[in-house]
């Protein structure tokens, strides 16, 4: 079950709201929150809810550990017991078919028999609940919070429906206290409405629509891609990852609000960066926070000297690359984005710095764009032969025609995904209301009241519209449900 599927939005969501608005006392709503999470989770993952259950149980004893132990040796040790848990778990079911299959290369160069490579089944969101777990042991130990009393509010955190299988990742310091006490209101579940529509009108209208030419650009033969197509291609991918991602945290977003939760922005539109650094300030912001609170400033941080800090920047990147998935070709990805964060530290950051703000974001644009190439390529050779047709290196016999993947449909995706990857409608908003503070009083209340309402009928059009698109049958994937 994703929330772009007809049974989420006029079935399972309803039910869900009007059930958990009825219930008396924060427990019992709770207790129900945990129930429809972890029957969403079943839904498309039955086969793993007992043992993530357990996993969940395990972590709720050692964070009673972690927390009785008032001796610090204690308490790394039990830390330490919780984190090889927690990524022993990840390890098995993401990473153990890639070192196998790692492995097996140098034993073929030495004449060696080749191991099997395990094909384990990957449980849906197992990296975003692994460092939800891992979170809820380091808050624990750093004393940002305690542990806690029940069982079902550490399974709560865990399994919320609305982050479990594509985040944004929580904290348990941020999430704890709104398990024991938030508050509810009218324009906290509109504005959580608005968030929710906003989102699923990212991923049905632009990113749906760019997500077709760009699985198929992406799967053609070295011999039938063109340069134009290439860079269409590549475009698409660029639209379609950001408007698929940022919709569904979106989409989470407002959901949490509908619920009483606030949860941490994950984009803040990452296509106006205007450095790498600064990309990765606006981008997946609770993934690279993670990285930053619990890996990076741990190994020193900015504290160490210029040649330490490089290697760190690399390291935590290598790791960003790997969480992403079993594959080699994301590892590149995260070192590819290392390397340029080290190199915004020499020299060439100062030289940056200087340049023209448009030129800075050219410069911003075209690395992410060339890193979603390594990130979207299956293999290394698939990523070179699309490097070589991007610049007109390729050999290319008998070229698609750019035609046939640049239709009216997707051009108008592309254009709105560009527009819209501009906070225009923050700005048009800011503009409207700093107009309506100049109009005399009497006219005040009516400019606002319509500028509400021209807000809600514009979001009772995005709905319908995505809602119509979602009943045709439109293709419909969702990228970060791999990881």
């Amino acid at each position: 079950m994703v929330f772009s599927s007809p049974l989420f939005l006029f079935l399972f969501l309803p039910v869900v709201l009007t059930v958990y608005f009825l219930l008396p006392g924060l427990r019992a709503r709770n207790s129900w929150l945990l129930l429809v999470s972890l029957i969403f989770y079943a839904w498309g993952e039955i086969g793993f809810i007992l043992l993530l259950l357990v996993s969940t149980l395990v972590n709720f004893e050692l964070g009673k550990w972690v927390e009785r132990s008032e001796a610090i040796a204690e308490r790394k040790k039990a830390v330490a017991v919780a984190v090889a848990v927690n990524v022993g778990f990840l390890a098995f079911f993401k990473y153990a078919g890639l070192v196998v299959a790692s492995l097996n290369l140098p034993l073929k160069w030495f004449g060696l028999a080749a191991l099997p490579v395990p094909h384990i089944a990957l449980p849906i969101g197992i990296s975003f609940f692994t460092f939800h777990a891992l979170s809820y042991i380091i808050d624990i130990y750093r004393r940002k919070w305690r542990a806690a009393r029940d069982p079902r509010d550490v399974a709560l955190y865990i399994f919320f429906f609305p982050q479990l299988v594509a985040g944004p990742i929580l904290r348990w310091n941020a999430i704890a206290p709104q398990l024991e006490q938030r508050h509810y209101n009218r324009a906290n579940f509109a504005e959580g409405v608005r968030r929710f529509v906003g989102g699923f009108a990212k991923k049905m209208i632009i990113a749906n629509a760019v997500a077709v030419p760009a699985d198929q650009i992406f799967s053609l033969p070295a011999s039938e891609l063109s340069t134009p197509v290439a860079w269409l291609g590549v475009a698409c991918y660029t639209i379609q990852i950001y408007f698929d991602f940022s919709g569904y945290s979106d989409m989470a977003v407002g959901l949490g609000k509908m619920f009483g939760f606030q949860f941490l922005e994950n984009f803040n539109f990452p296509y106006t960066a205007q450095s790498i650094k600064d990309f990765w300030r606006r981008w997946h912001i609770s993934l690279s926070s993670w990285f930053r609170d619990y890996v990076y400033i741990p190994l020193g941080g900015n504290r160490v000297s210029a040649a330490r800090n490089h290697v760190n920047l690399v390291a935590v990147f290598f790791l960003c690359g790997l969480w992403h998935g079993a594959n080699w070709t994301f590892v590149a990805w995260g070192l590819f984005h290392g390397i340029f964060l080290v190199l915004e530290k020499t020299p060439w950051g100062f030289v940056l710095e200087k340049l023209p703000r448009p030129l800075r974001h050219l410069y911003a644009v075209f690395v992410v764009m060339m890193g979603w190439v390594l990130f979207r390529a299956d293999t290394f050779s698939g990523a070179a032969n699309f490097f070589a047709a991007l610049f007109g290196a390729g050999h290319v016999i008998q070229a698609q025609p750019l035609h046939r993947y640049a239709g009216n449909e997707v051009i108008w995706a592309l254009c709105l995904g560009t527009a819209f990857s501009l906070p225009l409608w923050a700005a048009a908003k800011s503009a409207g209301e700093k107009i309506g503070e100049r109009l005399p009083v009497a006219g005040r209340d009516f400019y606002f009241g319509l500028g509400q309402a021209v807000e809600i009928v514009l979001v009772v059009a995005l709905l319908l519209i995505s809602s119509a698109w979602l009943a045709g049958g439109t293709y419909n994937p969702f990228i970060y449900f791999r990881f």
